[in-house]
């Protein structure tokens, strides 16, 4: 009856002892005992768990597979994700959309010139043609000048760098409309 009841407690600290630490599984299915101290964007940082009081360690994320936690939660990592979009909400995915729209896109063949000079040839009357066909199409892809293109599979900011780039498309259109106008109105007055 002793050794039973010496084996069950030995059992039963053997398995606490296993399941009181986080257990880090590399992608090279290494398994690495430790107490991690913080998940990042790109980093988990950890102690092994034989010396938690020892130096701190890095490993990529983009390293590791698995975490599981003492308490039984595991995080899993089968995805490497930009560093960028990694933990990005949807809002700051649009406003980071819109900034790099505003940055990016310069309105490079919009349709603006051949507006102004349809307008400067005919009359504003006329102008207005190309300037409402022009304007009522969103930029190209090739136009666009968007500078990583796994940004742009993320929805939000997609949506949100196409829509800038249409309001800017639209003013240089407008603009062009205006100038065309403006001098068309001045090439009557000088006739």
């Amino acid at each position: 009856m002793r050794k039973i009841i010496f084996n069950t407690v030995i059992t039963i600290c053997t398995l606490t002892n296993s399941f009181s630490q986080d257990m880090i599984t590399k992608k090279t299915s290494e398994d690495i005992k430790a107490k991690v101290i913080e998940v990042t964007i790109n980093e988990i940082k950890y102690r092994k768990f034989d010396n938690l009081n020892g130096p701190l360690f890095t490993l990529l994320k983009s390293d590791v597979l698995m975490i599981r936690y003492e308490n039984g939660s595991k995080d899993i990592f089968n995805e490497v994700q930009n560093s960028v979009t990694a933990n990005a909400s949807s809002n700051d995915m649009s406003i980071k959309g819109k900034e790099d729209a505003i940055t990016n896109y310069k309105g490079k063949s919009s349709g603006a010139g051949w507006t102004a000079a349809a307008t400067i040839l005919t009359s504003p009357v006329l102008g207005l043609i190309p300037a409402i066909a022009c304007s009522s199409t969103e930029p190209s892809d090739e136009n666009l000048n968007y500078k990583d293109s796994e940004l742009m599979k993320n929805n939000d900011y997609n949506r949100a760098y196409t829509k800038q780039a249409h309001k800017t498309k639209k003013k240089k259109i407008w603009t062009g409309f205006g100038v065309g106008s403006g001098a068309w109105l001045l090439l009557i007055l000088l006739l």
